[in-house]
């Protein structure tokens, strides 16, 4: 496979980041991937490599007779709807609605219109390059057969069998067009794990459709395609820099297999194997807190509903994981429980591609509800939580057997300041006013030596008022394909922070992978009657030649509802801009360095007067691409201009820059500014 010098050089700085010990195994492992292409499996070629199995094998845990009673009627109503729109063939794909899905191409890229590797070896399928592949991610999406896992829940709730029938179509189609290690949809493990778990659900939700084990155990391809995914996650694991969320999938996708089907010689020792690699890796890869380390709100609901998934799945086949695994699951909840803002709404930290563990639902992006109602129905609601509702996903997992965990020692009080990960909540009391919710960055820049879902933020601040994003973090918009727009929405300028002499305070080395991490550190947190406060510094900085650092304070006076953001840089003669991302829904009138804005369309329409630093030169950017500058992404795929403020200047040490956000009382934005 011949490497571009831009591939090269990516995979040289990948290289340095890792340990000597990682470097031998990634040797190793690349010896083994040679050695594997002779078990590659093409399309129409004759098969005879299942092991010889009982011919009375038995699915071990399907749902109770109740189960789909337990699905409220909404939430049924909106699953089948989804359903009915996926049997016409439409269904959306990370910001793309396709209109193929009737029998989908399962190598196809709607975006470039390109159709990646179908035949080729897994292992010589450069899948981050968009020349060879398209953009993966469409392709993965697709082939994760969530889409038939929501298609088996609407025939578990209605028993109309045109969704059992599609469900059967889909997946023989997908097991003839993908043999082992054929394609690129064997080139990442998190995939095949994921896979998995589709499989089972499919298996259980269909459990009393008449030609189930015609579909499954009495089918010799879905054998065999169960376990070529088993032995790939026993044969290829990720380590060392990449052991984040994708060894979690992994681990996961395998021991719910390895549970759900347990008809290998393999499968007590998959079992086995999965489970104590998933209670070391959850644990390692969370904070005590439960926060992710991975500091990506969207990775921690990701993470947390996989842990969920496999370890009802362990317990309910009678192999319960350890009071510590459930304790840091817990943990993951109710950390995410306290990060919500009074719309359900999660922070929008590092990177996020809407991943889900399983889809019964109709798609939402936001995971977080969904999850929170599963531990709400296996571990319980605190009464500080936001008020939850069950959906199909919490109603059916949830009425799996052994699901119910006591877990001791909770937070009687819902927790604002998380020490361990850095992360700081200010947000107001008042149960009548809209809620002014403000979230700091005070941690670290992200989680291994690549730190890949991080984006260089520190110190910077996400603030909303009444769920609506005023002071807003850009989001994430793309992961393959188009590297100007992935650099500009991790780097510093597009955060609501300071850069110095126009560079990140992380040193970026390409996708998924930062070079140089700045490690910010929380001086002082108070949080006393009306005022919150947050202090923190950051060392992005100390590297340049005439090294700075940069310190901020964040002040909530719940009184006066204003917020003052006071930033401090230590040493003189740097070049600087100061950012202010405004959400989609607000609009600004900049004169000087006073802005108004106004957000009339939001759900809840408000005003705010912005004072900012005067010694700084202010400008107003929106939906710009020459620079980037002025864009916010609501998931990945997606984006639309916003309005961007940006105050340069010249650092002047013992001269601080001050910052101060007003909001207007109900009563008087309509006829702000005036």
């Amino acid at each position: 496979m011949t490497m571009s010098p831009s591939r090269l050089l990516w995979y040289t700085r990948r290289a340095a980041r890792m340990t000597p010990a990682e470097v031998a195994w990634r040797a190793r492992d690349q010896a083994v991937r040679a050695a594997w292409s002779r078990r590659q499996k093409t399309r129409g070629e004759r098969v005879d490599d299942a092991p010889v199995l009982s011919p009375h094998l038995r699915f071990p845990v399907v749902l109770p007779a109740d189960a789909a009673a337990r699905v409220p009627d909404e939430a049924g109503k909106a699953l089948l709807a989804a359903a009915d729109e996926l049997l016409k063939g439409e269904w959306e794909v990370l910001g793309v609605t396709r209109t193929d899905m009737v029998l989908p191409d399962w190598f196809y890229d709607p975006l470039t219109g390109q159709r990646a590797p179908a035949d080729r070896y897994a292992f010589r399928i450069n899948h981050r390059s968009q020349a060879q592949t398209g953009n993966v991610k469409q392709i993965w999406e697709v082939s994760r057969l969530q889409h038939l896992t929501l298609l088996a829940a609407a025939w578990f709730i209605s028993r109309d069998d045109v969704y059992a029938g599609r469900v059967a179509e889909h997946l023989r189609s997908w097991w003839r067009e993908n043999p082992f290690l054929s394609g690129v949809n064997w080139t990442s493990g998190i995939e095949v794990g994921l896979r998995l778990i589709s499989m089972a659900w499919i298996r259980r939700l269909m459990n009393d459709w008449p030609d189930i084990a015609g579909l499954f155990e009495n089918d010799q391809l879905a054998l065999r395609q169960i376990r070529w995914h088993q032995q790939y996650l026993d044969g290829f694991v990720s380590r060392g820099s990449s052991a984040n969320n994708h060894v979690i999938a992994e681990a996961a996708g395998q021991l719910v297999a390895s549970c759900a089907f347990p008809w290998f010689p393999e499968s007590d020792t998959w079992r086995r194997k999965s489970a104590g690699l998933l209670e070391a890796e959850l644990i390692r890869n969370t904070f005590p807190s439960g926060i992710d380390r991975e500091l990506a709100s969207d990775y921690q609901s990701f993470v947390a509903e996989l842990g969920m998934l496999a370890a009802i799945e362990s317990g309910a086949a009678g192999h319960p994981l350890s009071s510590p695994l459930w304790q840091r699951l817990c943990a993951m909840a109710d950390s995410g429980a306290a990060l919500l803002d009074e719309r359900m709404r999660p922070p929008r930290q590092g990177d996020g591609d809407e991943g889900r563990a399983l889809l019964l639902d109709a798609p939402a992006a936001n995971r977080w509800p969904t999850v929170l109602a599963l531990a709400a129905s296996i571990v319980g609601r605190l009464d500080w939580w936001p008020p939850v509702a069950a959906d199909a996903f919490s109603a059916l997992v949830g009425s799996m057997p052994e699901a119910a965990w006591i877990i001791p020692g909770r937070p009687g009080e819902r927790p604002w300041h998380f020490s361990d990960a850095g992360t700081t909540l200010l947000r107001s009391t008042s149960g009548h006013d809209p809620e002014i919710w403000c979230r700091c960055d005070g941690g670290a820049h992200g989680f291994l030596s690549i730190a890949a879902h991080a984006h260089a933020d520190a110190l910077s601040v996400e603030l909303r008022y009444g769920g609506v994003d005023i002071f807003a973090d850009p989001g994430t918009y793309c992961y393959h394909g188009e590297p100007g727009w992935r650099s500009y929405f991790r780097s510093t300028i597009a955060h609501n922070t300071v850069e110095v002499d126009g560079q990140n305070q992380s040193v970026d080395g390409g996708a998924f992978l930062w070079l140089r991490h700045a490690n910010a550190t929380v001086i002082g947190v108070q949080d006393v009657g009306d005022a919150a406060e947050w202090t923190a510094e950051h060392d992005g900085y100390t590297a340049l030649a005439r090294p700075v650092r940069h310190r901020r304070c964040v002040r909530l006076d719940r009184a006066s509802r204003g917020v003052d953001i006071v930033d401090e840089i230590d040493c003189g003669d740097h070049d600087l801009r100061l950012a202010f991302h405004l959400g989609p829904y607000v609009e600004a009138e900049l004169d000087g360095h006073r802005a108004a804005l106004r957000w009339p369309d939001a759900p809840e329409p408000g005003a705010a007067r912005l004072e900012l630093p005067d010694c700084l030169r202010w400008s107003l950017h929106r939906g710009e691409t020459e620079p980037i500058m002025g864009w916010y992404s609501d998931g990945l795929g997606r984006r639309t201009p916003s309005v961007t403020l940006v105050g340069s200047g010249r650092t002047v040490p013992e001269m601080p820059l001050c910052t101060r956000l007003e909001f207007i009382e109900a009563g008087n934005a309509a006829n702000f500014p005036g």
